[in-house]
């Protein structure tokens, strides 16, 4: 049995099966419903599963924010900044084969990588967000505006002045992903698109997902059909590159361009809490929990309240204590996972053996509130 197909026979419409309090979980459905209905939502798909069963995700709203049309079935989200992680075990994968390590100079896979203080940054301080770099240039509105390509944002995060000493401090950093979608395209001559691709989207029936949208294969459909379109905030001054531009959608960004549907991701969220092979292989050897640790508790020079109360794994974002935003507040202290800024959350709980996609097209801001909302209700759920 191919991984695609052991997936497939993993997907269940009883949410019992999911290890879900069936009465607990019509009420998540009533949630989501109510926030699109009232409009504090536009659209919303969510996704949970252990390791061993998916519910066939739900949907509610509608994919063009003037409630023109349905959402439908199986709709795609750029899902922003869930593509960090994902990006990053496509790096450790490479790790694992013995082509990189994690302590490898950039310099030497990036030799334009060098100016201002970057010859001492490592593999693992990109992953880990320790690198200095910003999260993304001053001219990133530009760039955006003037449709720039990846080359133009891999060159500003050769150049742009690092914040700090690297692995003294904590920033969280895209154009550091940029680096790493370059690092893994010198070393196995694919794109970051391509490579994630063959080794992961292909193999795990992952079909409505790509890094950029000129990565999707169609059969009928037109090249925008099925991706919800995101409720832009009046203050995004991004011109012609704002989120729902074709620009965007096709720019495969390896800090947050990627599609994807919620059942796509609950498929990628099973093999990284899934101990062991699926449908035969196994993706990750020890990676995933080498991954899904705090790698800042071993770093010294890191300020101790970010190592204790902050942690990064490499390309996750741990569970932040007494902090409930995006995640919710009832999650083990080892859960995992990330979130995107057009409004979606990935987290998985290791020891409730769960795990939740939960995608809309309302960006999220500073605190993400209406997606821990919903995570509060899909923890009570399992906790039933």
């Amino acid at each position: 049995m191919t991984p695609a197909a052991a997936l497939d026979a993993m997907l269940t419409d009883d949410p019992a099966e999911a290890g879900l309090d069936p009465r607990r979980w019509r009420r998540v459905m009533s949630l989501a419903e109510k926030m699109c209905e009232t409009g504090e939502v536009p659209a919303i798909s969510i996704a949970v599963g252990s390791s061993d069963s998916i519910l066939r995700p739900i949907n509610f709203g509608w994919r063009t924010v003037d409630r023109a049309e349905p959402i439908g079935h199986n709709p795609r989200y750029l899902v922003a900044s869930i593509t960090k992680p994902i990006v990053a075990m496509g790096l450790l994968m490479l790790v694992e084969r013995g082509e990189l390590t994690l302590s490898d100079r950039v310099i030497d896979h990036v030799p334009d990588f060098k100016a201002g203080g970057r010859r001492s940054i490592r593999i693992r301080n990109l992953l880990t967000h320790t690198s200095g770099l910003p999260d993304m240039p001053d001219d990133n509105a530009e760039l955006r505006q003037n449709n720039a390509g990846l080359d133009h944002f891999l060159e500003r995060a050769c150049t742009v002045p690092l914040l700090f000493e690297p692995g003294r401090d904590v920033t969280y950093s895209s154009l550091g992903f940029v680096v790493l979608g370059e690092i893994i395209e010198r070393t196995t001559g694919l794109s970051c698109g391509e490579f994630l691709k063959r080794e992961f989207f292909s193999q795990l029936g992952m079909n409505e997902t790509a890094l950029g949208m000129v990565g999707m294969t169609y059969e009928t459909e037109s090249a925008t059909e099925r991706i919800a379109e995101i409720r832009l905030p009046e203050m995004l001054d991004y011109g012609s590159g704002h989120w729902n531009s074709p620009y965007w959608r096709n720019l495969g960004a390896p800090w947050g361009g990627l599609i994807s549907s919620a059942e796509d991701l609950a498929r990628f969220a099973v093999i990284m809490l899934r101990p062991g092979p699926v449908g035969g292989t196994n993706f990750f050897e020890q990676t995933s929990l080498f991954a899904t640790s705090n790698q800042l508790a071993e770093m010294p020079y890191v300020p101790e309240h970010e190592r204790r109360c902050r942690p990064w794994g490499y390309g996750w974002r741990m569970n932040w204590p007494a902090n409930g935003s995006y995640f919710g507040d009832f999650l083990a202290a080892n859960a995992f996972g990330h979130w995107g800024a057009t409004g979606t959350s990935l987290w998985i709980d290791p020891p409730l053996n769960l795990f939740a996609v939960i995608l809309t097209t309302e960006p999220a801001g500073s605190q993400g509130r209406h997606l821990a909302r919903l995570s509060n209700a899909i923890q009570t759920a399992a906790k039933g």
